[in-house]
């Protein structure tokens, strides 16, 4: 798993990551949700705030990297996440750390998906639109080291789309991510 966890939160106008959610933070429970599927393999990709967000974490089973190009946006992180990967990792998921409401179950899905499948990329949906987090097969790496930054794994998804698998797991979540402070309230009501 890479947890991407390098942003600035522009947009929050403070580091979303460290927001309270849930009686822990953003940051916290992305990890928890996302760590019973993966059996302690998580990569988490610090940037903006790198300091503040590894004190949180604070979590010797994960393995923090930086990514010290974090402003030329996401998929600077995917490739400093996939270049961190055990040589034995045969496929990888790509969390985004502003999704706290994601539960293990999702993860759970997109990993039996990835097993039954026989595809090479697998996506969770929800009424057909695809969410997160994404599974990549590692044979994709030495396409996505050669992806056009400004466009990310978009290009990677067009150029394979017969080789997606997308499993429809009935959670609205996976399509939801916490940009704005509207966002955050919205994300912050529900769950109470």
């Amino acid at each position: 798993g890479i947890v991407l966890a390098a942003g600035a939160s522009t947009r929050m106008k403070k580091q979303k990551l460290l927001l309270p959610y849930k009686g822990t933070t953003v940051i916290k429970a992305v990890i928890s949700n996302a760590l019973p599927a993966l059996k302690k393999n998580m990569i988490v990709v610090l940037g903006a705030n790198r300091n503040e967000i590894s004190k949180e974490i604070n979590n010797s089973q994960i393995n923090l990297v930086e990514n010290w190009n974090y402003q030329e946006g996401m998929l600077s992180s995917v490739i400093c996440g996939l270049n961190a990967l055990p040589v034995n990792a045969r496929a990888f998921l790509v969390f985004l750390g502003d999704q706290p409401q994601i539960t293990s179950d999702v993860t759970f899905k997109v990993i039996d998906a990835y097993k039954n499948s026989g595809k090479g990329i697998v996506i969770p949906a929800f009424k057909k639109k695809r969410g997160h987090p994404v599974l990549i097969d590692h044979k994709y790496k030495p396409e996505i080291l050669q992806l056009d930054p400004m466009k990310g794994l978009r290009q990677l998804l067009e150029k394979f789309s017969d080789d997606i698998y997308e499993v429809e797991c009935g959670r609205p979540e996976i399509l939801r991510d916490i940009d704005t402070p509207q966002d955050y309230r919205f994300e912050t009501e529900i769950t109470n």
